[in-house]
């Protein structure tokens, strides 16, 4: 029989699907007056926070820490909505979505249930969730490591629909296990999952009945964007092998673009550095701007530079101006790296983070890498200047920070945790 699980004050209870309960705890009416943090990347999925002045430096142990706690295995990334965090871990062969107090860490609900990695699956990294959950409109929707995806009440934790792509859809489940964010877009939720004639899917968010199913491109572990290019809104996907832009109404195919890699696993997402101009970047591919004309009412997409000499492994990606801000991790030596999305050129490199994600607020960039280097840096096109850095994590904190007001969250394969960014 398959065993759901809820947790109440770290207390652990076991429950028949005909039985479940949820556990509950009352909803924060702390004032929200800055933006919350409901998708992969924040708002428009720039690794940006709207924020109040943060300090110039931290003390040598590092920004206050407000409160931490264990958590399992898993990179998924920390939503923040009302006074409330949400993310996912794996306890032994169970997956958790979990809904925690913003202010204290203490768990709110949980849901669990029994999903293991599939056949042939990387464990040298864990066997925890990657994408990252979604919240629309009071419900929370995530997918687990082998596929396994659910909608669930945002208050309650209560399911409302679920789906195991990989058994319905034939998904394309990779060695690292799947790691794509899902997306919404006017009443639809969009995901990833490269099965024939189904390698993107549409699913009702009330419902979870499929809107529409198309397209037969192998899947990534990039999470797909919607961008308004030319007066359309088009679903931008890095697949594992193709940049596509597809009708989000039909999921017809509106434009593709070559981007064939001897490994297929595209993972950062693509970022739209003008009204028609992508860039994408990734471990083999290296980083491209590729531009979309229309032409006669077709779409028609050529490059307008590419460069190998950065090429980001899975990390995020900031755009500020004409410049991006990331850390090119493809193979050693690692460093940090400034490149203008006009020209392709590469501005500077400096070393000393490993495999970092990068986070902009207060015209500062937050900077976590790999190791559980935490770093406060002022970047410009013409240099990077580090005011702070403290260990925080442990290794493999592979999961980017998410910032709301001043409260900064990370976490790595052990442990949570909150910190006060402000003056």
């Amino acid at each position: 029989m398959k065993i759901l699980y809820c947790r109440h004050n770290d207390v652990r209870l076991g429950f028949p699907v005909s039985c479940l309960m949820i556990s509950l705890l009352g909803l924060s009416t702390v004032p929200q007056s800055h933006a919350q943090w409901t998708q992969f990347g924040g708002p428009n999925h720039a690794f940006k926070a709207d924020t109040p002045a943060l300090a110039n430096s931290w003390p040598t142990q590092g920004p206050s820490k407000l409160w931490s706690r264990e958590l399992g295995d898993g990179f998924s990334t920390i939503l923040v909505d009302a006074g409330r965090l949400y993310t996912m871990y794996r306890a032994k062969e169970m997956e958790v979505v979990v809904c925690l107090s913003a202010e204290t860490g203490d768990t709110i609900w949980e849901y669990a249930y029994d999903s293991s990695p599939l056949k042939g699956h990387w464990d040298e990294f864990g066997r925890g969730p990657r994408a990252t959950p979604l919240l629309v409109d009071g419900l929370v929707y995530s997918i687990g490591v082998a596929g396994m995806m659910h909608c669930l009440d945002a208050k309650t934790g209560k399911p409302k629909w679920s789906h195991d792509l990989s058994s319905e859809f034939a998904a394309t489940i990779l060695e690292g296990g799947y790691a794509s964010s899902p997306i919404e877009h006017e009443g639809k939720i969009i995901v990833l999952s490269g099965g024939s004639k189904q390698s993107i899917i549409a699913f009702d968010k009330t419902s979870g009945k499929v809107v529409w199913k198309s397209l037969s491109f192998a899947n990534s572990y990039s999470t797909p964007v919607v961008m308004r290019i030319h007066g359309e809104d088009h679903i931008v996907a890095l697949m594992g092998t193709h940049l596509i832009g597809v009708d989000p109404n039909s999921g017809e195919l509106k434009w593709q673009f070559a981007a064939v890699t001897k490994v297929e696993e595209n993972a950062p997402m693509p970022i739209l550095v003008a009204e028609d101009t992508i860039l994408i970047t990734a471990r083999h591919v290296g980083t491209r701007c590729v531009k979309v004309n229309r032409v006669n009412g077709k779409f028609e997409v050529s490059e307008l530079w590419s460069t190998r000499k950065v090429r980001v492994y899975h990390g995020s990606v900031v755009l500020v101006d004409d410049h991006i801000y990331t850390s090119s991790s493809a193979n050693p030596p690692h460093f940090l790296a400034a490149l203008d999305t006009k020209t392709g050129k590469v501005k500077w490199r400096r070393r000393g983070l490993v495999r970092a994600n990068v986070l902009y607020a207060d015209r500062k960039l937050i900077i976590l890498d790999a190791n559980g280097e935490l770093a406060l840096a002022t970047a410009t096109p013409d240099d990077l200047v580090i005011h702070s850095k403290v260990k925080m994590l442990e290794r493999f904190a592979w999961t980017a920070p998410t910032l709301v007001g001043t409260k900064l969250y990370l976490r790595d394969q052990r442990r949570i945790m909150a910190l006060n960014l402000g003056l």
